[in-house]
């Protein structure tokens, strides 16, 4: 298995996982999976899809409380999957859609298998990851695990590891797209999508550098679908506004709010393997005016600290942390504990 550009986290925990001679083709129902994974940790996924603020807020609640978080948000023993399995591997390996639904049951969309098959591409989905789950304690470790047991069975190329999702779930795909940028190198959304650096929270620097060189956001949405339409605008918009430009909209004619016909999948999958790499001299500037953007913000938020003006500097710097996310810290975290201090009653 070819793993250039996997993280050593995930180079570690593949190194542990060989795939299986004999792992079965086809449709596959209540497929059981067993291997957990650190990635996929509670630890990991705050670290990668919660801001660094919200992270720090309940780590101190823990502390407190003399709590404890979980190691593994689930228990794979109680969890069931579906996936479909193209009958013969190309010969780099297997693509994999990893698949975030708006309903609970796991199955595979019927009218998406010749498309799977063309494109020589697993999909793998889950049970009770529907829109009513958890998204951070649900929803997203158990598409993780999906993909780490996929990875360990079956003979994968890792740069054509994709996440996807229909409506609420394309929601979920684009928040694990972005904070798994070394698993994920695209991701495809339909009929639904949020904003990042507002409501999805952008990543450590590390995540967010490979997302913008080496992923791919298509959006797929219905033509009389207006709202989510419009939606897809913003989102994109947000997206460049975090320097990422490898995007493609495309829209189903005739189509509201339903999940891709077969037709539409094919060439969405098409678009989603043909990357562009940005042009680097935007690129740069891009990201240097972010890096400046936060500093001037931190500065602001210092000088209203200094200055004994508490409360707005809390509301600044949580405005901060929800646009920025993990580009602004450390320096986010340290500035909230000199926050905290300032606040604190002195004796």
């Amino acid at each position: 298995m070819n793993r250039r550009g996997l993280s050593l986290a995930w180079v570690a925990w593949l190194a542990m996982a060989a795939p299986a001679q004999d792992a079965p083709t086809g449709l596959i129902n209540d497929a059981v999976f067993s291997q957990y994974a650190i990635v996929a940790s509670s630890a990991e996924l705050a670290r990668r899809l919660v801001t660094p603020l919200n992270a720090w807020r309940l780590h101190q609640r823990v502390a407190a409380t003399g709590s404890r978080i979980a190691e593994q948000p689930v228990d794979l023993a109680h969890e069931r999957f579906a996936l479909y399995v193209p009958a013969a591997a190309p010969p780099d390996g297997y693509a994999l859609l990893v698949f975030v639904p708006p309903w609970n049951e796991a199955r595979v969309p019927a009218t998406w298998t010749a498309a799977l098959e063309r494109h020589g591409m697993i999909l793998v989905t889950a049970a009770g990851i529907g829109n009513d789950a958890s998204v951070l304690d649900r929803r997203e470790p158990v598409a993780l695990l999906a993909a780490t047991n996929v990875l360990a069975r079956y003979h994968l190329n890792p740069q054509r590891v994709y996440v996807g999702g229909f409506s609420g779930g394309s929601r979920v795909a684009l928040r694990l797209a972005l904070g798994y940028a070394d698993l994920f190198h695209g991701v495809l959304l339909d009929a639904g999508s949020d904003d990042v650096g507002r409501t999805i929270p952008l990543p450590p620097p590390a995540l967010l550098e490979q997302f913008q060189t080496g992923s791919r956001v298509v959006y797929l949405t219905g033509q009389q679908d207006t709202a989510h339409a419009d939606k897809d605008r913003q989102s994109r918009q947000s997206l460049r506004d975090a320097c990422i430009a490898d995007v493609d909209m495309r829209t189903m004619p005739g189509t509201g709010h339903d999940l891709a016909d077969a037709a539409a999948l094919d060439r969405a999958l098409t678009s989603l393997e043909t990357q562009h790499a940005p042009d680097s001299g935007w690129l740069d500037a891009c990201r240097a005016r972010m890096t400046g953007d936060i500093a001037t913000r931190l500065a602001k938020v210092g000088a209203l600290v200094d200055a004994g003006h508490i409360e707005d500097a809390g509301k600044q710097l949580d405005e901060l942390d929800l646009r920025y996310g993990g580009l602004a810290a450390p320096r986010s975290v340290e500035m909230a504990t000199r926050l905290q201090q300032a606040a604190s009653p002195r004796p």
